[in-house]
């Protein structure tokens, strides 16, 4: 791309796709003003955008599949006492006594019962199980069952992505991975070096010392290279992409709302727990903080 500081806005969307693009293929068709661009399209609810900032050839276009592409396949008990155990579970779970949140993750359901009776009974998407790694780390998309609690609610919920994310992306487009850090800049190209001011991630010409925040909802790659910005900047805050309403189970887990209603009923999250529209609204009416969430 002629100049590094051209860039291309897409906004973020976190969703699950399997798919992976070539090294210089472009997610997006864009203007030649813009340079080229690598589009990113994620796994859970967890970026679908990117500012590529590198000289090159013209943008191929990668067609990603949609969540109805992506199977899912059936649970399986591992054993016949492994479905002994699980039964066992949802019993316990089911006649326990007072208000409480119940979730299935084989059954694909969350729901709030008080005593012996169910009060609401709704379809939910569930961790996909799947494992990455990369770099020597590893991460597996898993719902940690037992006893929670709902430790607060939270309206038009911010996203913080896991560095999960970044490696999800980095993997899926043959791009190494990076951390940025305060204070140490990063030299882009003979014009620019990659710094963070005032909690935002951008360039620094170095001539005239003028600096350019990058999107906030973009990532962030240079020369073959994804750049993990700082929990502390703005480019590491996702607005939307939790939905309306969550109840925070704490250690990052989550029920939440979607932006993509065709995946509920699906094992396709990182961790959290996504309920629909009109689910997620009622739990956040009727749940208050403090209430028990048996996960089985």
């Amino acid at each position: 791309m002629g100049s590094t500081r051209s860039r291309h806005h897409n906004p973020l969307g976190v969703d699950q796709c399997e798919s992976v693009a070539p090294r210089g293929a472009a997610g997006f068709a864009t203007p030649a003003r813009y340079g080229r661009l690598v589009g990113f399209w994620l796994l859970g609810a967890c970026l679908a955008s990117v500012a590529r900032a590198q000289a090159a050839d013209p943008p191929a276009t990668v067609a990603f599949p949609t969540t109805d592409e992506v199977v899912t396949p059936p649970v399986r008990f591992k054993s016949f006492a492994d479905s002994l155990a699980w039964e066992r579970t949802r019993l316990a779970a089911t006649k326990a006594g007072g208000f409480r949140v119940v979730v299935s993750l084989r059954e694909r359901v969350v729901m709030v019962m008080r005593g012996a009776d169910t009060l609401r009974n709704a379809t939910a998407a569930v961790a996909s199980g799947l494992t990455i790694e990369m770099d020597g780390r590893s991460w597996t998309f898993r719902t940690p069952r037992g006893r929670h609690t709902v430790l607060r609610k939270l309206e038009n919920p911010v996203w913080r992505p896991p560095d999960w994310l970044y490696a999800e992306a980095a993997l899926s487009h043959n791009l190494a991975l990076v951390k940025l850090q305060p204070g140490r800049p990063v030299r882009v190209n003979d014009e620019d070096l990659l710094v963070i001011r005032n909690g935002r991630v951008g360039l620094l010409n170095r001539a005239t010392r003028a600096f350019s925040p990058l999107p906030a909802d973009e990532h962030i790659v240079f020369n073959d290279t994804l750049y993990i910005p700082p929990f502390v900047t703005r480019n590491r805050q996702v607005e939307g992409e939790l939905g309306r309403y969550a109840l925070d189970l704490g250690d990052g887990y989550l029920i939440h709302g979607t932006t993509d209603p065709r995946s509920i009923g699906r094992a396709v999250t990182h961790g959290c727990i996504r309920l629909g529209d009109e689910d997620i609204e009622w739990l956040f009416a009727n749940v208050p903080a403090g209430t028990p969430v048996i996960i089985y």
